[in-house]
């Protein structure tokens, strides 16, 4: 076995033979010989030699490599002493019947010199809720609580028209271009640019050309680019009308407890509060690793911002799942591509893996321990919470490994509050 070395990244040649690769080879004949049709034999009853003789070793390697990847492997890292800190990668060098030669790519945590962490003196910023904010969002409340009222006059900004439309092309109806009674708030941009502009000024029961040319990039291939006319019936213009702080509109808001403007306004000011005590708390400690980081020497390898970048497209793709969009429909519709979308995480990514890397060298550097008892609480209190079974919560937490590491993070993370916030 060989080894090179190129700082964090190392090179590990394996080679499997004798008795270990042929029983690779007869694992891999084993699975394939069913698929061989030979006269004078039942299926699946083909002599190795006589396969081999018809189909060649070569029929048997791809099977045979994945057989002896997993010992390879282990192999690898039992004489090389290493640790890996990403998946590795293999590449076969050489292979025959009688051997195979694999050299493994190990990239390995690197060096991490913290020359600083402690009393870098970060302010965090000061919780409060101001008078106006609190207005804003009762304003909001209202304004998505208001009903529509059908008015007489003409259609103005912001109004919804009921209409009948069809469009068509140089007089030829085209799909998708017709529909009755379709809801449309003016302003809204829904449709394509110029429709609902012409329509502003309309009446109820007005019947009005509206004249359009569809954007070059629209989605529909045949439609890009051409000019069109819909023919539109306006049946009904509604308005919003705007709400009072009475007891109707504290029934539809349906908040316990929530019964007064006073009482609306302590709601309101309460979930400011929870949810700009929590952003204040994500930016002390952006800050505090950014600090750190100013004052870390670290050569962090491509591989590890990669395999960052690999789970953060992951979990964009459960996201988008969650919203019935696959990543394929989001590139179209974003008109990106992977690469786009690769890019575009890479900062993030870097950031994610520099500030693992220094949490991980602060908590050995301040012995942080958690113990087995702490994993249990901390499943026991989550699973209270969530009202579900501790199984359930250790599973759905990634298992006791996942806990613990998560654990050790908060617990390095409040040490490092105490060493650097200022009063």
């Amino acid at each position: 076995m060989e080894k090179k070395e190129n700082k964090n990244k190392h090179e590990v040649e394996v080679t499997i033979e004798g008795e270990n690769w042929e029983k690779a080879l007869e694992k891999a004949y084993d699975k394939n010989k069913k698929k061989v049709k030979m006269d004078g034999f039942r299926p699946g009853k083909v002599p190795f030699d006589m396969y081999v003789k018809k189909n060649g070793y070569e029929a048997l390697y791809e099977d045979a490599i994945n057989n002896v990847l997993a010992p390879a492997f282990d192999k690898a890292l039992d004489e090389s002493k290493l640790e890996p800190i990403v998946q590795p990668t293999v590449d076969v060098i050489n292979i025959s019947k009688d051997k195979i030669d694999l050299k493994f790519t190990i990239i390995t945590k690197p060096d991490v010199n913290i020359k600083k962490y402690k009393d870098l003196k970060i302010k965090k910023d000061k919780l409060e809720v101001t008078k106006e904010e609190i207005e804003h969002e009762i304003e909001h409340l209202l304004e998505h609580y208001a009903e529509l009222v059908v008015k007489d006059g003409k259609a103005l900004e912001g109004d919804t028209v009921i209409i009948d439309y069809e469009g068509s092309i140089d007089g030829v109806p085209f799909e998708g271009g017709k529909a009755e009674n379709y809801s449309l708030v003016l302003g809204s941009n829904t449709f394509i640019p110029g429709f609902e502009e012409q329509l502003i000024g309309t009446s109820k029961e007005e019947e009005k050309d509206v004249k359009v040319t569809f954007p070059e990039d629209y989605h529909a291939e045949n439609l890009k680019g051409k000019d069109a006319i819909f023919k539109v019936k306006v049946h009904e213009i509604k308005t919003k009308k705007n709400r009072e702080l009475d007891s109707d509109f504290f029934e539809d808001l349906g908040m316990e407890g929530v019964d007064s403007k006073e009482s609306l306004e302590n709601n309101i000011k309460e979930h400011l509060e929870t949810h700009k005590r929590e952003d204040i708390e994500n930016k002390f400690v952006d800050d505090v690793m950014d600090a750190i980081s100013k004052n870390t020497d670290i050569d962090i390898p491509e591989e590890m911002v990669e395999e960052e970048i690999d789970r953060l497209i992951k979990r964009a793709e459960e996201n988008l799942r969650y919203q019935g969009i696959t990543l394929d429909l989001y590139y179209q519709f974003t008109k990106t591509t992977e690469q786009d979308l690769r890019n575009n995480l890479e900062k993030e990514a870097f950031k994610n893996v520099l500030y693992r890397l220094i949490l991980d060298e602060i908590k050995v550097l301040e012995k942080i321990e958690v113990t087995d008892e702490e994993i249990d609480e901390e499943i026991e209190k989550t699973a209270k919470l969530y009202n579900a079974s501790k199984e359930e919560i250790e599973k759905e937490l990634g298992g006791r490994i996942a806990i613990k590491y998560s654990l050790e993070a908060q617990k390095t993370f409040d040490r490092l509050e105490d060493y650097n916030k200022v009063e």
